[in-house]
């Protein structure tokens, strides 16, 4: 007989190690590898002379038509899975403790199931008492929507298996632990072994299961990466604790577009959707300020305004500060440089502070422009024009790039009331070279002509 041998597995990345090393050689994290007993016994020489079936190959043209979807009339919610929720397909959502997860999933069930669709709410973190208490907060308590509360894989898959309902919310993954693993829950394994059963059931018997993951201290879904390999979607609620506003952000869906949005406000009702997030994030902005500038990006295929918030104040520290929320760190370290380096702009013994209003997270370079713009203005203590947006990416040279979707980004500033667009030169837009329908598009070809022509300096 094979002897069992004991396994060693990355918690970070899910790599496999031979032996114990105090850094993962796969992700360079240290103090991550873990010894585990394998999930199963093979045999040590290959597959052997053996063969096994054949597998039948088609071409790529066919005639079934696309799956069908659920909607579950909460827009935000199926904007996100593609239009709607795929039978057989396997969500895994993740968010930090405590920003909704459970408020959102539990909605998002008993939308489902008054759509007409057989719900089940599965947790394990939770007694059913505590769910039953959240519905009737949530005033969900009619909904047709059937509750357990279970740990065991084994369990929960002949449940299932027996109910056969077109919907399972698993809450959450890190919570199950399988009796043929050695090995708690939580653990790399068990959350690899419960992912892996679930998608399988889920493909297997038709139905839609939605699994809530956690995530580190890096923002991150805990567990093995090979977790988001498996399933169908992968979702993240985010949000800052201090603001009522949720961000639902798709990051892989194989049935719909990725990097789609959806807007929620924490209300003591629950999460209500929010059908015009750009509205609620420029509802504070105010007169014009020095260090604000209105960006206008496109999130998924939904153009989205957002206010970026610069602060440019004396450092007493030997290294300024450099605190960034919601945008890249990387980026605007970037930006600073050229500034710096290719309009003689230097920002030394400065602190600088960059913000976006409502807790969005921004992540396209289309908002170079808008985080230079908000740089400049709070340094030279001079409003940008009130009545403007800014979009374009800054290259090393200075240079400024054309964007992708100007005219969606154009559309929702003019239906906000905006009536000036900065923008690159060499952006391509329908229409005429000054008016886009009636937004006057101020054109600039780098950043030192951006600082002399809003700023009069170069």
């Amino acid at each position: 007989m094979t002897k069992a041998l004991t396994a060693f597995t990355c918690t970070a990345c899910g790599a496999a190690h031979k032996k114990w090393a105090g850094r993962c050689d796969a992700c360079g994290a240290w103090n991550t590898v873990i010894e585990e007993a394998p999930l199963s016994q093979g045999p040590g020489r290959g597959l052997g002379a053996a063969k096994g079936r054949t597998v039948p190959l088609s071409g790529l043209a066919t005639d079934e038509p696309p799956p069908p979807r659920s909607r579950s009339g909460m827009a935000e919610l199926d904007r996100v899975l593609g239009g709607g929720l795929v039978p057989g397909s396997a969500v895994l959502v993740g968010g930090d403790p405590g920003i909704g997860k459970s408020t959102l999933l539990l909605q998002g069930a008993a939308a489902f199931a008054r759509k007409g669709l057989n719900a089940v709410y599965l947790s394990g973190e939770e007694a059913s008492a505590q769910v039953r208490m959240r519905a009737q907060r949530l005033g969900l308590a009619d909904a047709p929507v059937r509750l357990g509360a279970e740990t065991n894989l084994r369990d929960i898959l002949t449940t299932l298996d027996g109910e056969r309902p077109d919907l399972a919310v698993i809450d959450s993954v890190q919570t199950l632990w399988s009796d043929t693993v050695e090995a708690a829950p939580g653990s790399v394994a068990q959350v690899r072994a419960a992912a892996h059963e679930l998608v399988t059931f889920a493909k297997r018997r038709g139905v839609a299961v939605i699994i809530v993951g956690h995530v580190t201290k890096e923002g991150q879904i805990a567990g093995p990466r090979v977790v988001e390999h498996m399933v169908d979607t992968v979702l993240y609620f985010e949000g800052e604790r201090g603001h009522q506003f949720r961000i639902l952000r798709s990051v892989k869906n194989r049935f719909g577009p990725a990097d789609e949005i959806g807007v929620f406000e924490m209300t003591g009702a629950g999460l209500a959707e929010v059908a015009n997030p750009s509205a609620l994030f420029l509802s504070e902005r105010g007169q014009p300020v020095p260090g604000s500038a209105v960006f206008a990006g496109i999130e998924g295929t939904r153009p989205v305004l957002t206010e970026i918030q610069a602060l440019v104040a004396p450092s007493t520290l030997a290294s300024p500060r450099r605190t960034v929320v919601g945008l890249d760190s990387g980026r605007v370290s970037t930006i600073l440089a050229v500034l710096e380096a290719r309009c003689a702009i230097p920002f030394a013994g400065l602190d600088v502070f960059l913000n976006v209003a409502g807790g969005m997270r921004v992540s396209e370079p289309a908002a170079d422009l808008a985080i230079a713009g908000a740089l400049l203005s709070a340094r030279e203590d001079s409003a940008l024009p009130p009545e403007a947006v800014l979009f374009g990416e800054i290259s090393l040279s200075g240079a400024l790039r054309p964007v992708a979707q100007a005219e969606n980004r154009l559309k929702e500033a003019r239906k906000l009331g905006f009536s000036q667009a900065i923008l690159p030169e060499g952006q391509k837009v329908e229409g005429s070279s000054g008016k886009k329908d009636g937004m006057d598009t101020r054109r600039v070809a780098d950043l030192t002509g951006f600082v002399g022509d809003i700023f009069g300096a170069g």
